[in-house]
């Protein structure tokens, strides 16, 4: 059988959900999945993003990462979002990005596939599990099998996030357990995604 095709799509604004996305990348490939990583587009003015340096200096970073189109949603065995949360819900650049997808809605390419996401906020408590939620929103719509870490692996009683990935900024960059969560939360969406293909085929 086909290897599963994973499509991680993020924001990141200084690099801590990119650092997420990676790690969730790392994780579906050493499990066998064909990854793309993808970055949506920047949408901020440069004046409020050259007013923050680590902004400035990750957007230089990253020029290199592909930014997400259509394509690999309809790719996609399984999708992986990654945000920042903005006031309990995602950032507006991936909702940018998520709005333009009403014509493969319609069409039913969206359906069927797994769907998950991952966050980072500055601040304890800092709306994680309402913009993981907000997510999952469109993805009833779309009627995608969403399909969180749970409580399914040791990793996840460290990190203590049942909705998805995560991990608070404010606290540094992401550190060991915050980085093997993403990994496991990939491996567990190819896993879930896996069986979904076998079981259509059989």
């Amino acid at each position: 059988m086909d290897a599963v095709n994973v499509a991680i799509i993020y924001y990141s604004a200084t690099g801590t959900v990119h650092a997420l996305a990676r790690a969730a990348a790392e994780g579906a490939e050493k499990h066998g999945a064909q990854v793309r990583l993808r970055k949506v587009a920047e949408t901020a003015p440069p004046e409020t993003i050259n007013a923050r340096v680590e902004w400035a200096q990750h957007l230089k970073d990253t020029a290199d990462v592909t930014e997400a189109a259509h394509d690999d949603l309809e790719w996609a065995d399984a999708v992986l979002f990654g945000t920042p949360t903005r006031f309990g819900n995602p950032a507006g650049q991936l909702r940018t990005f998520i709005d333009t997808t009403g014509p493969l809605w319609f069409h039913g390419r969206l359906a069927n596939k797994v769907y998950s996401a991952f966050t980072a906020s500055n601040t304890a408590h800092g709306g994680q599990e309402s913009t993981l939620l907000a997510l999952s929103n469109t993805f009833y719509h779309w009627g995608g099998i969403i399909v969180p870490p749970g409580y399914t692996d040791p990793i996840q009683f460290e990190s203590g996030n049942p909705y998805g990935a995560s991990h608070v900024a404010g606290a540094g960059a992401p550190g060991e357990v915050a980085l093997e969560a993403a990994r496991y939360h990939a491996r567990r969406a190819v896993d879930v995604a896996a069986a979904l293909r076998v079981g259509r085929t059989a």
